[in-house]
């Protein structure tokens, strides 16, 4: 995918557009070359006219550790990342269950800013409540426990205590274990639950979510005594494939949310 990349003063001369910009599920690897280049044409072309910009989670397809930031392919996504910062664009990062090893050295070399999940903020004056959407998988107990597990500081400080190569390696084996057992689970058990998403929209007092992780794009309408919340789900992104995908939800400054595909036509949301 090839777009027309801005010269530095065009980009300093250029208003925002956009009070925010959010993606997710890109799932970067050297293995989807064409995937990884439309994030970095995304970048250069989308990302500098949005005032914030949101990665919600699983930006990459396995981290095994800030360690690994001398990885070329991971050093030039921090970098072209850290560009559209410098350029005034503020990036914050929500972690995936793929890249939820991603640490504030990280940050600071991508020039973004580290979430909590779920994370509410309040953008062209109304709240919005944003995910990964993985915590709220609640039906599949099995991916829950699994969760928990790798969530807690003391796993998290033994996986990376490892050798980084036992590291890659440990993940390669996750993965493939779970690509298995996702043939035997249907998508109603790997979607998130209905209830657990109406919990949040209850405890954050936010109308309108946005969230990742099961690359099932739509807009949903949530009725929680009487009144309107909508929950907005991202694409993953696959351009190395047959049936190329992905998607960018934009928010103007009068709080409407856009869907765009990543040749910029407008999708119905």
């Amino acid at each position: 995918m090839s777009a027309t990349r801005l010269s530095d003063d065009a980009r300093q001369q250029a208003q925002p557009t956009w009070a925010a910009l959010f993606v997710s599920d890109l799932h970067l690897q050297p293995e989807m070359p064409n995937t990884a280049q439309a994030f970095l044409d995304f970048l250069q072309t989308r990302a500098h006219q949005a005032r914030q910009l949101y990665l919600l989670g699983d930006i990459f397809e396995a981290w095994p550790g800030d360690d690994d930031l001398d990885d070329p392919f991971h050093a030039r996504v921090a970098h072209a990342i850290r560009d559209v910062a410098n350029q005034g664009t503020a990036v914050f990062w929500i972690a995936g269950n793929r890249d939820f090893l991603v640490g504030e050295q990280f940050a600071q070399v991508a020039g973004l800013t580290l979430l909590p999940d779920p994370f509410v903020t309040t953008i062209a004056d109304q709240p919005f409540v944003l995910t990964h959407g993985d915590a709220y998988c609640t039906d599949d107990t099995a991916y829950m426990q699994f969760r928990a597990q790798v969530r807690m500081p003391q796993w998290q400080a033994g996986f990376l205590a490892l050798p980084l190569a036992e590291r890659k390696r440990i993940i390669a084996e996750l993965r493939a274990g779970s690509r298995a057992a996702q043939k035997d689970k249907t998508y109603e058990i790997m979607d998130v639950n209905d209830d657990a998403i109406d919990a949040v929209f209850k405890e954050t007092g936010a109308r309108i979510m946005i969230q990742g992780h099961t690359h099932r794009p739509a807009s949903h309408l949530h009725m929680i005594n009487e009144s309107r919340h909508v929950r907005h789900v991202l694409s993953d992104w696959d351009l190395d494939s047959t049936k190329p995908r992905g998607d960018w939800l934009a928010i103007d400054d009068q709080g409407r949310v856009h869907r765009y595909g990543l040749d910029g036509s407008v999708l119905t949301n």
